[in-house]
């Protein structure tokens, strides 16, 4: 039986995955004035390692000096702030704290300040342990000193990219989802990609699968190029009202594997201790251990006492796509108009903007037979609505359906609107992240009954199963 086409069109561009880099470079190619469809094998967008991280903005004055890394957490940082207002996508700009807890941590402080200006941070320093305690009134007394980083900030972990790849479509790119590239071949001139929801036709591909790069990379070029090595990180999110006991996000002095457990706010309002690091076999094992969450909370009432007066809410974790190199890996095939992104691990999220930079970089080298780009005489930008506990939300506004979701305060009208559109929401994961509905204190204890009803005939699995069935 013949393939049949996904589409009959020939795209300049085939980007596979939609986690959030794929969603930044669709982004960056398509206003370059590209035909871009992008492909995710989900049900929705995220569904990857980049639905889960600490969803934090960083300026990058602890990246490798002069590694891809830190050149494109440097060049998404400015990105960020100069687009943010204009998608409406929320920021918490609370700096960090660099604590050194013993004499050992306090002789690494001039290594990171000389690393950070090295990276162009020049406005850190180090803070006395008299400043970090009327910084930060409510943390353990233990701390010795600190290096302050101003500009560190607290962003939207999934709005953000959404944002980017709305902004795509919405300037003239396609996304297919719950569609996983299962082949492809290149004839010297068109890439022609089989996958599980059909047959499409491109100038270049570019993968940006996260956690199967690796894999994709064989299927298409036969050659790995890299090989992930999946580290798990496991997170605790306290209650609401314990946000209230810290100002900055509060980080280790990192080890030689990772940066260690960091304790901050989320833009939704709580208070977040993670991630571990842990090296494990499976992709896609996102289980939580018991002990491990209790090493957590133990480490952060250490560092934050009053912590444990108040509740853990929610529990989860995300695997990011390490590789046996500390840097990523971002590399151009020209003689197949391939480009491969991976490695991006915790830093991803920050460095988003900039990877789609230095992606379109390697795009504009390839050369003949690709065709020059025009990029459109004007952008659309599309206004993404706000989530944050730290902005207006829906429930304060007129008309919005009645609340559903009384932990998390979110409305009808919410639901309702992420459901439709150009990236409607097709599954439960989904509207979470569009929404936060059952993310709050009863975990959709209350609401889901109600989400039932709304949700009915939207998701490919239904969130409830009529007894009549």
């Amino acid at each position: 039986m013949a393939v049949r086409p996904l589409v009959a069109d020939i795209y300049d561009v085939i980007v596979v995955g939609a986690g959030v880099v794929g969603c930044a470079v669709a982004r960056k190619l398509t206003l370059e004035g590209a035909r871009v469809i992008i492909l995710e094998k989900g049900l929705d967008i995220l569904d990857g390692a980049s639905k889960a991280n600490s969803a934090l903005l960083h300026t990058g004055f602890d990246a490798p000096p002069g590694s891809i890394e830190q050149r494109c957490i440097a060049d998404g940082y400015h990105e960020f702030l100069k687009i943010r207002q204009q998608l409406n996508l929320p920021l918490i700009d609370c700096g960090a704290l660099v604590i050194a807890w013993n004499e050992d941590e306090h002789d690494k402080l001039e290594s990171i300040i000389d690393k950070s200006h090295a990276n162009g941070v020049t406005n850190t320093r180090i803070v006395s342990a008299r400043e970090v305690s009327q910084m930060e009134p409510d943390i353990c007394t233990g701390a010795i000193a600190a290096v302050q980083v101003p500009g560190e900030s607290i962003i939207d972990p999934w709005n953000t990219p959404f944002a980017y790849l709305l902004q795509a479509l919405s300037n003239g790119a396609r996304a297919e989802r719950n569609c996983e590239v299962t082949g492809g071949e290149f004839d010297g001139i068109h890439w022609v990609i089989d996958s599980s929801c059909g047959r499409v036709t491109g100038k270049c591909v570019i993968n940006c699968a996260g956690l199967f790069g690796d894999e994709l990379n064989n299927r298409l070029i036969d050659e790995p190029l890299f090989n992930i090595r999946p580290r798990k990180g496991q997170f605790v999110v306290y209650d609401k009202s314990a946000a209230k006991l810290i100002r900055s996000i509060l980080l280790p002095v990192p080890g030689e594997r990772t940066k260690g457990v960091v304790v901050c706010r989320t833009i939704f309002g709580n208070l977040l201790v993670g991630p571990t690091a842990e090296e494990q076999q499976s992709r896609v094992d996102v289980s939580v251990d018991k002990s491990i969450l209790n090493q957590l909370t133990k480490r952060g009432e250490q560092i934050v006492p009053a912590l444990s007066g108040h509740s853990v809410t929610a529990t989860y974790a995300g695997i990011r796509p390490a590789t046996d190199s500390k840097d990523y890996h971002i590399n151009s095939k020209t003689d197949l108009h391939y480009i491969s992104v991976g490695g991006i691990r915790s830093t991803g999220l920050s460095a988003a903007l900039g990877i789609a930079n230095l992606v379109f970089d390697h795009y504009s080298k390839l050369g003949e037979p690709l065709d020059p780009l025009d990029p459109p005489d004007r952008i659309n930008w599309p206004q993404i609505n706000s989530i944050s506990e730290y902005d207006k939300r829906d429930w304060q506004c007129d008309d919005n359906g009645g609340i559903v979701c009384h932990c998390e305060l979110v409305t009808q009208r919410e639901i309702a609107a992420a459901m439709t559109g150009p990236l409607a929401v097709r599954s439960l994961d989904g509207l979470k992240r569009r929404t936060r509905v059952t993310m709050g204190r009863c975990q959709g204890f209350y609401c889901t009954a109600r989400l039932c009803e709304l949700t009915a005939g939207q998701f490919d699995r239904p969130l409830c199963v009529s007894s009549d069935t």
